[in-house]
């Protein structure tokens, strides 16, 4: 399942790290270094066209990244949680009726 971040981006939510509310994890150090080492990497890339609400950290073949988005937390974590429902397999009625013993 492919998760919209926002523009005309979309990851694969098997990539997805993590979800982050821009606003109150980067009051932290250790995150604003983390972000600021990553966006002189280039790694950093900015979906968002406006203020970002959040960050999302992906993992490719080729090392972490980061988009930032205009999309709140909220909303990105709830199109992952339906990603990760759609990615489930179907169970079949056979199966159902079985558990039903």
């Amino acid at each position: 399942m492919y998760i919209h971040l926002g523009g005309d981006t979309v990851v694969s939510s098997r990539s997805i790290v993590g979800i982050f509310d821009m606003e109150s994890t980067s009051v932290s150090r250790p995150t604003r270094d983390y972000l600021s080492s990553m966006e002189d990497d280039g790694r950093v890339f900015d979906v968002s066209g406006e203020i970002p609400k959040s960050y999302v950290v992906c993992l490719g073949p080729s090392g972490d990244r980061i988009y930032l988005s205009q999309i709140s937390t909220a909303t990105l974590k709830k199109r992952a949680a339906q990603g990760i429902e759609d990615d489930r397999p179907a169970r079949s009625e056979a199966k159902d009726e079985e558990d039903l013993r």
